[in-house]
């Protein structure tokens, strides 16, 4: 397959292909027109290598994994090293979905302060139901 085969059908691009090579996690042939050529087997360890990009993996971490890139990365055995470098990434990731969590409960709160604040400026702000039903009651039972 050639590389913009590769790219599509690995959600990538060419030019992070390259850079996986020359970093030395995939091969490639040359056709005989220059051009590089993968086997059905380099989409699979793409796909594994973006996924450990996208858990937190740098490149270099990458390599940890290579016996692993070929098939399942979390079924084949991962070094001592593999597994100490994925406790540490998991505690990353861990520590800024906790902070990322936070983040989003100040947002939350922010608004609703916000919409809470502007709805009374507005003299739109909603009365509790309980109130609202019992305004309702009283001014019918006044003027009625």
């Amino acid at each position: 397959m050639l590389i913009g085969e590769l790219a599509r059908a690995t959600d990538s691009t060419a030019r992070a292909l390259r850079h996986y090579e020359q970093a030395g996690l995939i091969d490639s042939s040359r056709a005989a027109n220059g051009y590089r050529q993968y086997d059905e087997a380099a989409a699979v360890r793409v796909r594994n290598i973006r996924g450990l990009l996208a858990a937190g993996f740098t490149l270099e971490d990458v390599r940890l994994f290579l016996p692993c890139l070929d098939g399942d990365v979390l079924a084949g055995p991962p070094s001592a090293a593999a597994v100490r470098l994925a406790r540490e990434r998991l505690a990353v990731l861990e520590r800024r979905i906790a902070a990322q969590t936070a983040a989003r409960d100040r947002l939350v709160a922010a608004l609703s302060a916000a919409e809470e604040a502007g709805a009374a400026e507005r003299g739109t702000a909603r009365a509790p139901e309980r109130e609202t039903a019992g305004a309702a009651a009283g001014a019918g039972g006044a003027y009625g």
